[in-house]
């Protein structure tokens, strides 16, 4: 009777059994389901779905400011004016937003549209580095973030600035977005000091990052001291967590802020005064022989002046140099290659990366080195002629051939006492005493070895520790270096020529610089430094300046004492004191009788200087190309370096111009001015000098 029922029903009951069981299973896995969501990976859910609602942003510091020793500016912050518009925000009606676009377009100069708009050109878009115009910048910025503002021009002017302010209520969605660039009031001046910022590099994303910068948007240092101070002048960044629904709208912070913590100022020793003054007297002297020669002769040379007994760094031109302020912005392709592509090398620190012949200021190590060895006496009297001849031989059974060496006056200079034999800067009396010359002057002289220690006591060889990029070694050879490094045995004209400045040897106008310091200051061999303080943001110092003494020849054992065949002997000493001031002696009668006096014959009684001319021959890439390189007419640099007053030394100054040709007519004019700019500098700051009057 149930089974006629349930067919005449049309329904067997069996389905709802099936029917219930499947909606069974469904309930058991949604519960299965929201158990793992909940339970088993409820953690990891909830962190990807505040991934997409919160969003961490870092909030930008404020990059330390560059003072020089007077409180001047030489790098600051200033505010940059881009035009943005946020996509989000722009007016819904067609006609309006057109509008829009055609006055903003008029009003910055960037086209309403211009390009075509594809996925690869989209993915290429840089703000403000585009061809791209209104429009298709908008579409980009409304694809990735509609309610972040997306810049269509960068770095205008305040002028412009202010109009679109005054448009806020006609434009919606365009606004004016402040950004913070480092700009360098003294501009090319101090370029190759300063250096300048530029965008963090693929190499370093993941390291800055870690410290909490943003690749795209800060900068760090690239050159001079933005590049050796950079952890000192950066700072660090703030952050702050916001809550965003799905379009990018930032809706509230969710965390309290981070503050940034602002960078740290720096003092420099520079005087931008006498930095200015010395770029001028270098400019000036290379414009006149030029001028007065007909011809391109030099473009090239080096002006640094240090306090002796401080190690401070006062001026330091190396010229050419480049304009540091447009790279402010961003760093333009085209001015980069034109400066990587001069032969002058402007991107070069000249005054602490050329490695050059030092010439004849080099021959103030064989001079200390000599008299404090006993080669020869102070009042010694040497044979001084125009040239000497010398059997040049390699091996000890080689019979060797004769070989002359010409002084630079080959007139000769007579007899040569030492205080002689440096004013007239001799070469035939520093061949003897460096390398010795039969019975006058025996035992080898001075020889190579015990040269390079008293080079390297003066500084030469070894790198300063300045606060600067790329500061060079130069060479202070040896006859074990030119077995390794030439494959040749040293020979007594090795050691001529180095006594000298020239063959192998080499130095930095920086090296040149620091061994006249070490002689004026008694002996003093100080740190030199370009840092005076360091402050905080508010002015505080945090880090004075403490001149750093780092040997003293006279007291200090840092020169080796050797045997008979060159090896140091464990044992070492110092240099005597009447040395340096014999030579010192030596020095001033450079100014007043030897070869600087006519430079400095009128000013003399003012400054008190003393100094050292040299002529260095030379034969580098150029002037091979050129066909300058001709026996025994090679090109030559001139320096002079000088100090002053002779007697209680404030100032030394070493000057370089690269094929200048005479150290005392090109390069002593350049110390001359630079030394006169300080005193008088120093006069208007003690106010002995009326700045209205000039008397």
């Amino acid at each position: 009777m149930k089974t006629e029922t349930a067919r005449s029903s049309g329904f067997e009951f069996w389905r709802y059994r099936v029917i219930y069981v499947m909606l069974g299973l469904v309930f058991v896995f949604f519960v299965i389901k929201l158990f793992d969501m909940q339970i088993i990976n409820g953690t990891s859910y909830k962190a990807q779905a505040d991934e997409n609602r919160l969003k961490e942003i870092s909030v930008q510091t404020t990059r330390g400011t560059i003072f020089d020793r007077n409180g001047y500016v030489l790098a600051q912050n200033v505010p940059s004016y881009d035009v943005a518009i946020t996509p989000a925000y722009l007016p819904a009606d067609t006609g309006t937003l057109e509008k829009v676009y055609r006055d903003l377009s008029a009003l910055i100069g960037v086209p309403v549209t211009n390009g075509v708009l594809t996925d690869s050109t989209a993915k290429a878009f840089t703000a403000c580095q585009t061809d791209f115009g209104i429009k298709e910048i908008v579409i980009i910025g409304d694809t990735n973030a509609p309610y972040s503002p997306v810049n269509i021009k960068c770095n205008v002017t305040q002028e412009i600035a202010l109009e679109v302010q005054s448009h806020a209520n006609d434009w919606a969605g365009v606004s004016v977005v402040v950004e913070s660039v480092r700009s360098y009031p003294t501009g090319s001046l101090t370029a190759d000091i300063i250096g300048y910022v530029g965008p963090i590099t693929a190499e370093a994303e993941a390291e800055y990052k870690a410290l909490g910068f943003v690749p795209g948007r800060d900068k760090v240092g690239y050159a001079g001291v933005e590049l050796t101070m950079d952890e000192t002048l950066r700072g660090s960044n703030g952050t702050r967590v916001v809550e965003k629904d799905n379009a990018g709208k930032i809706l509230k912070d969710v965390e309290a802020p981070v503050e940034p913590v602002a960078g740290n100022n720096i003092v420099l020793t520079i005087d931008s005064r006498l930095q200015a003054a010395a770029q001028a007297a270098l400019t000036h002297e290379m414009d006149y022989w030029n001028a007065r020669l007909g011809k391109i002769k030099s473009q090239n040379g080096v002006v640094i002046a240090e306090n002796p007994k401080t190690g401070e760094i006062l001026a330091m031109v190396s010229w050419p140099t480049y304009e540091n302020n447009r790279m402010a912005q961003n760093i333009p392709a085209y001015y980069w290659n034109q400066l990587n592509m001069d032969p002058l090398h402007p991107l070069v620190n000249h005054a602490i990366s050329a490695e050059l012949p030092p010439g004849s200021v080099y021959k103030m190590a064989a001079a200390i080195g000599a008299l404090n060895e006993g080669v020869v006496t102070p009042d010694q009297e040497i044979n001084c002629p125009g040239s000497i001849s010398v059997k040049q031989t390699y091996l000890v059974n080689d019979p060797g051939r004769e070989q002359v060496y010409y002084s630079y006056d080959r007139a000769g200079h007579g007899t040569c006492n030492f205080i002689k034999g440096v004013s007239l800067s001799d070469d035939v009396y520093f061949y003897k005493i460096g390398g010795g010359f039969e019975n006058e002057v025996p035992n080898g002289g001075l020889n190579a070895w015990r040269l390079k220690e008293y080079a390297q006591a003066l500084g030469y060889g070894a790198i300063s520790g300045l606060e600067l990029p790329g500061e060079a070694q130069g060479l202070v050879p040896d006859p074990t270096w030119k077995r390794i490094d030439r494959a040749e045995n040293w020979s007594v004209g090795d050691t001529y020529i180095a006594t000298i400045g020239q063959g192998y040897v080499t130095s930095t106008p920086l090296q040149v610089l620091e061994s006249f310091a070490t002689i004026a200051d008694d002996g003093k061999h100080m740190k030199p430094t370009i840092i005076k303080e360091i402050t905080d943001s508010e002015g505080n110092v945090i880090k004075p300046f403490t001149p750093t003494l780092l040997w003293d020849i006279t007291k200090d054992p840092v020169i080796n004492v050797l045997d008979a065949s060159g090896k140091p002997t464990g044992e070492k000493k110092t240099v005597e004191p009447w040395v340096i001031d014999y030579t010192k002696q030596a020095l001033r009668e450079v100014v007043v009788s030897g070869t600087a006096k006519l430079i400095f014959k009128d000013t003399d009684t003012e400054l008190r200087s003393a100094g050292k001319t040299g002529t260095a021959e030379y034969c580098d890439d150029v002037a091979w190309a050129k066909n300058l390189c001709q026996p025994e007419a090679w090109p030559t640099h001139a320096w002079y370096t000088g100090y002053a007053p002779y007697d209680d030394p404030e100032i030394v100054v070493t000057a370089f111009v690269y094929n200048g040709g005479e150290g005392a007519s090109v390069a002593a004019p350049i110390v001359q001015q630079v030394l006169e700019a300080y005193f008088s500098l120093k006069a208007i700051d003690s106010g002995a000098v009326d700045t209205t009057t000039g008397q």
